[in-house]
């Protein structure tokens, strides 16, 4: 469950605007300006398309602006975008409250967050003027029809946030042909430093190439925050697996002490009887481990696909910062795994005491009636 939320919070943040990975020109990141932006090339598409996981390459030019309506104004992030690759990304057609969707590259319109037309106090076709510093230090200026208005779900965004066809941002900062981030979309989230170590391996040293990791550090340390939480929680969970296997193998040790004093009498090797007993024991540890895991997959399935919903406060909490308010489970196989391995590893440790007792067995007091 935990790693599923978690799972979850980064598809809707990472995988719904920024991209899991994004391609700057080198030093973008640092300093974010126009005069860091890129002329895309062969190299650029071919390093992609040889990508296997990347289910879609979306264009950006962004920078920010003077916005302004009929009586107020304020500062605005612009981001230029194709409105047809963005589908596979954003995709803020699903977020129109009003109006509609860009259709082209060219389209002279934009699209603007519903936080920032209330503040512009605009509306459906009424046009929105745009003034700012273009690519080299050229002004940037323009005024372009609203042809809608989206709800974004992050509070800052909504309040700056103009979508404006690629080629419409590319002529208004005097920027054609330039972009200042392709951001990627994964098919597997886990897949995201393979896939950035093999770009940086394939792509010239003039770009740089960033994980979600590396662009929202502030998530990264949250997750990690509440996985410490998590991880006490297993610790007390593994001391009472440990007591309870420890406790199995004391009791089981005690009873089997005639019969260990038997097989070492008829001249068995307590070597080999230390063994047996050990690879009993993991044996058992093992059984159990699988038959734990088998009762737990349905139920894992289960919530995987029929996620728990938040309802209340708590909900519209989440929602604030652009989550969804449910909690699916993770059916990544290395959790069950690692927590099998896990207990294997516990069981072996508490199992060299009847290896240890064997050693130190006596047999006449062992056999005695």
């Amino acid at each position: 469950m935990q790693y599923g939320s978690y799972d979850k919070m980064i598809q809707n943040i990472a995988g719904t605007f920024t991209g899991y990975i994004q391609i700057h020109q080198k030093g973008y990141w640092d300093e974010q300006t126009l005069n860091n932006s890129f002329a895309v090339d062969d190299s650029l598409r071919r390093a992609i398309a040889n990508q296997q996981g990347v289910t879609a390459s979306v264009p950006r030019l962004q920078s920010y602006v003077f916005a302004s309506g009929l009586h107020t104004s304020r500062a605005a992030f612009v981001v230029g975008i194709d409105p047809k690759a963005e589908r596979k990304l954003s995709d803020p057609e699903k977020r129109l409250v009003k109006g509609k969707y860009l259709e082209s590259n060219n389209e002279d319109a934009v699209i603007i967050a519903q936080g920032l037309a209330d503040q512009l106090q605009l509306a459906v076709n009424d046009t929105l003027v745009l003034l700012g510093q273009g690519y080299h230090g050229l002004s940037a200026a323009g005024k372009y029809p609203v042809k809608g208005i989206v709800d974004i779900p992050q509070p800052d965004l909504n309040d700056v946030l103009i979508y404006l066809p690629l080629q419409q941002a590319q002529t208004l900062f005097g920027a054609d042909g330039r972009l200042t981030a392709e951001a990627l979309v994964l098919q597997n989230a886990h897949n995201v430093d393979q896939v950035s170590q093999n770009l940086r391996n394939e792509l010239p040293s003039h770009y740089e190439v960033m994980t979600w990791q590396k662009m929202m550090p502030e998530l990264v340390q949250g997750i990690q925050a509440d996985n410490a939480g998590g991880l006490i929680m297993l610790m007390v969970l593994y001391m009472i697996v440990g007591f309870g296997i420890l406790g199995t193998i004391l009791m089981m040790t005690a009873e089997r002490k005639y019969e260990l004093g038997i097989m070492i009498a008829v001249g068995m090797h307590r070597f080999k009887l230390g063994f047996n007993v050990l690879v009993e024991s993991l044996f058992m540890a093992l059984i159990g481990a699988v038959a734990g895991i088998l009762i737990s997959l349905p139920v894992i399935w289960y919530f995987h696909f029929h996620p728990i919903y938040l309802t209340g406060e708590l909900a519209r909490g989440i929602e604030k910062f652009g989550m969804e308010p449910i909690i699916p489970f993770s059916v990544n196989p290395l959790i069950p795994i690692n927590q099998a391995l896990i207990v294997l590893a516990i069981t072996g440790l508490i199992a060299l005491y009847p290896v240890w007792y064997t050693y130190r067995l006596q047999v006449n007091t062992a056999i005695r009636p």
